[in-house]
Protein backbone atom coordinates (compact mmCIF):
# COMPACT_ATOMS: atom_id res chain seq x y z
CA UNK A 1 0.00 0.00 0.00
CA UNK A 2 1.39 3.42 -0.94
CA UNK A 3 2.21 5.99 1.73
CA UNK A 4 2.01 9.72 0.98
CA UNK A 5 4.22 11.84 3.24
CA UNK A 6 3.74 15.60 3.47
CA UNK A 7 7.22 16.99 4.08
CA UNK A 8 7.29 20.32 2.25
CA UNK A 9 6.14 22.80 4.90
CA UNK A 10 8.21 25.54 6.51
CA UNK A 11 8.06 24.23 10.11
CA UNK A 12 7.82 27.69 11.65
CA UNK A 13 7.29 26.46 15.22
CA UNK A 14 10.81 24.99 15.18
CA UNK A 15 12.27 27.88 13.26
CA UNK A 16 15.69 27.75 14.94
CA UNK A 17 16.17 24.35 13.26
CA UNK A 18 13.98 24.61 10.16
CA UNK A 19 15.88 27.63 8.88
CA UNK A 20 18.77 25.30 8.08
CA UNK A 21 16.93 22.00 7.45
CA UNK A 22 13.29 21.03 6.79
CA UNK A 23 11.49 19.96 9.97
CA UNK A 24 10.97 16.31 8.91
CA UNK A 25 14.77 16.03 8.65
CA UNK A 26 15.43 16.99 12.28
CA UNK A 27 17.25 14.07 13.86
CA UNK A 28 15.87 11.92 16.63
CA UNK A 29 18.99 10.03 17.57
CA UNK A 30 21.04 9.73 14.38
CA UNK A 31 18.13 9.46 11.92
CA UNK A 32 15.57 12.13 10.88
CA UNK A 33 12.06 11.90 12.26
CA UNK A 34 10.91 11.34 8.66
CA UNK A 35 13.05 8.20 8.51
CA UNK A 36 11.44 6.98 11.74
CA UNK A 37 7.96 7.55 10.30
CA UNK A 38 8.90 5.67 7.12
CA UNK A 39 10.47 2.86 9.13
CA UNK A 40 7.21 2.49 11.08
CA UNK A 41 5.25 2.00 7.86
CA UNK A 42 7.91 -0.30 6.42
CA UNK A 43 7.75 -2.41 9.58
CA UNK A 44 4.08 -3.02 8.76
CA UNK A 45 4.91 -3.92 5.16
CA UNK A 46 4.17 -0.59 3.45
CA UNK A 47 7.36 0.40 1.64
CA UNK A 48 6.16 2.39 -1.36
CA UNK A 49 6.50 6.06 -0.42
CA UNK A 50 5.56 9.31 -2.14
CA UNK A 51 7.31 12.34 -0.65
CA UNK A 52 5.50 15.66 -1.18
CA UNK A 53 8.43 18.06 -1.23
CA UNK A 54 8.63 21.83 -1.02
CA UNK A 55 10.81 23.74 1.44
CA UNK A 56 14.46 22.68 1.12
CA UNK A 57 13.53 19.73 -1.10
CA UNK A 58 17.19 19.33 -2.07
CA UNK A 59 18.10 18.50 1.54
CA UNK A 60 15.65 15.57 1.61
CA UNK A 61 16.70 14.34 -1.84
CA UNK A 62 20.39 14.46 -0.97
CA UNK A 63 19.82 12.59 2.27
CA UNK A 64 18.37 9.59 0.47
CA UNK A 65 20.67 9.86 -2.57
CA UNK A 66 23.64 9.58 -0.18
CA UNK A 67 22.04 7.17 2.30
CA UNK A 68 24.53 5.05 4.23
CA UNK A 69 23.03 1.71 5.28
CA UNK A 70 26.01 0.95 7.52
CA UNK A 71 25.07 3.73 9.96
CA UNK A 72 22.04 1.88 11.34
CA UNK A 73 22.78 -1.73 10.45
CA UNK A 74 25.24 -4.46 11.39
CA UNK A 75 27.98 -5.19 8.88
CA UNK A 76 31.22 -7.10 8.44
CA UNK A 77 34.35 -5.18 7.49
CA UNK A 78 37.23 -6.92 5.74
CA UNK A 79 40.41 -6.15 3.84
CA UNK A 80 41.45 -3.43 6.22
CA UNK A 81 38.31 -1.46 5.43
CA UNK A 82 38.28 -2.12 1.69
CA UNK A 83 35.39 -4.58 1.88
CA UNK A 84 32.08 -4.21 3.66
CA UNK A 85 29.16 -6.67 3.78
CA UNK A 86 25.84 -5.57 5.27
CA UNK A 87 24.22 -8.13 7.57
CA UNK A 88 20.83 -6.42 7.25
CA UNK A 89 19.47 -3.25 5.65
CA UNK A 90 16.92 -0.45 6.09
CA UNK A 91 15.80 0.96 2.78
CA UNK A 92 17.07 -1.54 0.19
CA UNK A 93 13.51 -2.69 -0.55
CA UNK A 94 11.86 0.75 -0.24
CA UNK A 95 10.49 2.54 -3.29
CA UNK A 96 10.57 6.35 -2.82
CA UNK A 97 9.01 8.81 -5.28
CA UNK A 98 10.14 12.43 -4.83
CA UNK A 99 7.62 15.03 -6.03
CA UNK A 100 8.00 18.81 -5.89
CA UNK A 101 4.63 20.10 -4.64
CA UNK A 102 5.58 23.74 -4.13
CA UNK A 103 6.92 25.93 -1.38
CA UNK A 104 3.63 27.28 -0.03
CA UNK A 105 1.06 24.63 -1.02
CA UNK A 106 -1.53 23.44 1.47
CA UNK A 107 -1.67 19.78 2.46
CA UNK A 108 -4.69 19.39 0.18
CA UNK A 109 -2.86 20.92 -2.76
CA UNK A 110 0.14 18.67 -2.18
CA UNK A 111 -2.12 15.63 -2.19
CA UNK A 112 -3.76 16.73 -5.45
CA UNK A 113 -0.33 17.14 -7.05
CA UNK A 114 0.63 13.50 -6.40
CA UNK A 115 -2.70 12.04 -7.50
CA UNK A 116 -1.21 10.58 -10.69
CA UNK A 117 1.13 8.47 -8.57
CA UNK A 118 -1.87 6.86 -6.84
CA UNK A 119 -3.63 5.60 -9.97
CA UNK A 120 -5.03 2.11 -9.46
CA UNK A 121 -4.84 2.20 -5.66
CA UNK A 122 -7.95 1.06 -3.79
CA UNK A 123 -6.74 2.93 -0.72
CA UNK A 124 -3.59 4.60 0.50
CA UNK A 125 -1.99 5.93 3.66
CA UNK A 126 -0.81 9.46 4.41
CA UNK A 127 1.14 11.19 7.14
CA UNK A 128 2.42 14.65 8.06
CA UNK A 129 5.97 13.31 8.39
CA UNK A 130 6.62 14.68 11.88
CA UNK A 131 4.54 12.54 14.27
CA UNK A 132 5.43 9.20 15.84
CA UNK A 133 3.27 6.44 17.29
CA UNK A 134 3.20 2.75 18.14
CA UNK A 135 -0.44 2.34 17.05
CA UNK A 136 -1.39 -1.11 15.64
CA UNK A 137 -1.50 -0.09 11.98
CA UNK A 138 -2.66 -3.46 10.64
CA UNK A 139 -5.75 -3.40 12.86
CA UNK A 140 -6.51 0.21 11.95
CA UNK A 141 -6.31 -0.57 8.24
CA UNK A 142 -8.56 -3.62 8.62
CA UNK A 143 -11.14 -1.54 10.45
CA UNK A 144 -11.00 1.16 7.79
CA UNK A 145 -11.35 -1.34 4.97
CA UNK A 146 -14.39 -2.89 6.65
CA UNK A 147 -16.00 0.50 7.30
CA UNK A 148 -16.42 1.44 3.65
CA UNK A 149 -15.70 5.08 4.57
CA UNK A 150 -13.74 7.44 2.33
CA UNK A 151 -11.27 8.62 4.97
CA UNK A 152 -10.11 7.90 8.51
CA UNK A 153 -7.51 9.25 10.90
CA UNK A 154 -5.89 8.34 14.18
CA UNK A 155 -7.52 10.34 17.00
CA UNK A 156 -5.26 10.96 19.98
CA UNK A 157 -5.20 12.82 23.28
CA UNK A 158 -3.30 16.13 23.52
CA UNK A 159 0.25 15.67 24.78
CA UNK A 160 0.58 19.15 26.23
CA UNK A 161 -0.81 20.48 29.53
CA UNK A 162 -3.59 23.05 29.75
CA UNK A 163 -7.00 23.57 31.33
CA UNK A 164 -10.27 23.57 29.41
CA UNK A 165 -12.66 26.34 30.45
CA UNK A 166 -16.45 25.98 30.21
CA UNK A 167 -18.10 29.40 30.56
CA UNK A 168 -21.27 31.36 29.87
CA UNK A 169 -21.60 34.20 27.36
CA UNK A 170 -20.91 36.80 30.06
CA UNK A 171 -17.66 35.07 31.02
CA UNK A 172 -18.91 33.40 34.20
CA UNK A 173 -16.92 30.20 34.54
CA UNK A 174 -18.92 27.00 34.99
CA UNK A 175 -16.05 24.52 35.07
CA UNK A 176 -12.29 24.26 34.61
CA UNK A 177 -11.03 20.83 33.58
CA UNK A 178 -7.52 19.49 33.07
CA UNK A 179 -7.09 18.40 29.46
CA UNK A 180 -5.97 14.94 30.62
CA UNK A 181 -9.51 14.17 31.80
CA UNK A 182 -11.43 16.32 29.30
CA UNK A 183 -13.02 14.58 26.32
CA UNK A 184 -10.70 16.17 23.76
CA UNK A 185 -9.28 14.30 20.77
CA UNK A 186 -6.87 15.52 18.10
CA UNK A 187 -6.17 14.51 14.54
CA UNK A 188 -3.00 12.47 15.08
CA UNK A 189 -1.73 12.83 11.52
CA UNK A 190 -1.98 9.15 10.54
CA UNK A 191 -4.49 9.08 7.68
CA UNK A 192 -6.15 6.31 5.67
CA UNK A 193 -7.78 7.39 2.43
CA UNK A 194 -9.60 6.04 -0.60
CA UNK A 195 -9.22 7.64 -4.04
CA UNK A 196 -12.74 9.05 -3.65
CA UNK A 197 -11.16 11.70 -1.44
CA UNK A 198 -10.20 13.53 -4.64
CA UNK A 199 -13.89 14.08 -5.44
CA UNK A 200 -14.07 16.27 -2.32
CA UNK A 201 -10.66 17.87 -2.68
CA UNK A 202 -10.97 21.11 -4.65
CA UNK A 203 -8.16 23.43 -5.83
CA UNK A 204 -6.76 25.46 -2.92
CA UNK A 205 -8.42 23.32 -0.23
CA UNK A 206 -6.69 22.48 3.03
CA UNK A 207 -7.29 18.75 3.50
CA UNK A 208 -8.64 18.78 7.06
CA UNK A 209 -10.90 21.80 6.61
CA UNK A 210 -13.10 21.86 3.51
CA UNK A 211 -12.80 18.23 2.27
CA UNK A 212 -13.18 16.70 5.72
CA UNK A 213 -16.24 18.87 6.34
CA UNK A 214 -17.79 17.56 3.13
CA UNK A 215 -17.07 14.01 4.24
CA UNK A 216 -18.60 14.68 7.67
CA UNK A 217 -21.82 15.88 6.04
CA UNK A 218 -22.06 12.55 4.16
CA UNK A 219 -20.92 10.43 7.14
CA UNK A 220 -17.78 9.34 5.30
CA UNK A 221 -15.10 10.27 7.85
CA UNK A 222 -13.98 7.93 10.62
CA UNK A 223 -11.86 8.75 13.68
CA UNK A 224 -10.03 5.89 15.38
CA UNK A 225 -9.30 6.58 19.04
CA UNK A 226 -5.89 5.57 20.30
CA UNK A 227 -4.61 6.18 23.84
CA UNK A 228 -1.19 4.57 23.43
CA UNK A 229 2.02 6.31 22.51
CA UNK A 230 1.78 9.28 20.16
CA UNK A 231 4.11 12.27 19.98
CA UNK A 232 4.51 15.20 17.56
CA UNK A 233 7.59 17.25 16.74
CA UNK A 234 6.27 20.80 16.92
CA UNK A 235 8.38 22.52 19.58
CA UNK A 236 11.82 22.36 21.14
CA UNK A 237 10.23 20.66 24.16
CA UNK A 238 8.80 17.97 21.86
CA UNK A 239 12.24 17.40 20.34
CA UNK A 240 13.85 17.06 23.76
CA UNK A 241 11.15 14.60 24.83
CA UNK A 242 11.70 12.42 21.76
CA UNK A 243 15.48 12.56 22.23
CA UNK A 244 15.08 11.39 25.82
CA UNK A 245 12.91 8.48 24.70
CA UNK A 246 15.45 7.57 22.05
CA UNK A 247 18.31 7.77 24.58
CA UNK A 248 16.45 5.33 26.85
CA UNK A 249 17.28 2.59 24.36
CA UNK A 250 13.65 1.59 23.94
CA UNK A 251 11.85 4.33 22.00
CA UNK A 252 8.18 3.27 21.98
CA UNK A 253 7.67 4.02 18.28
CA UNK A 254 10.57 1.77 17.16
CA UNK A 255 8.50 -1.38 16.78
CA UNK A 256 11.14 -2.80 14.42
CA UNK A 257 13.65 -2.88 17.28
CA UNK A 258 11.23 -4.84 19.47
CA UNK A 259 10.56 -7.28 16.62
CA UNK A 260 14.30 -7.78 16.10
CA UNK A 261 14.85 -8.41 19.81
CA UNK A 262 12.10 -11.03 19.89
CA UNK A 263 13.67 -12.85 16.95
CA UNK A 264 17.04 -13.26 18.70
CA UNK A 265 17.87 -16.79 19.94
CA UNK A 266 17.48 -17.30 23.65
Amino acid sequence: MKVVLFCGGLGMRLREHSESIPKPMINIGYRPILWNVMKYYAHHGHKDFILCLGYKADYIKNYFLNYNEAISNDFTLSGGGRGMRLLNSDIDDWNITFVDTGMHSTIGERLRLVRRHLDGEEMFLANYGDVLTDAPLDRLISRFQASGKTAAFLAVRPTYTFHVVDMLDDGLVKKVTDVSVADIWLNGGYLMLRPEIFDDLHPGDELVQQPFQRLIEREQLLAMRYEGFWAPLDTLKDMQHLEQLYASGEPPWALWQKAAALSLPR
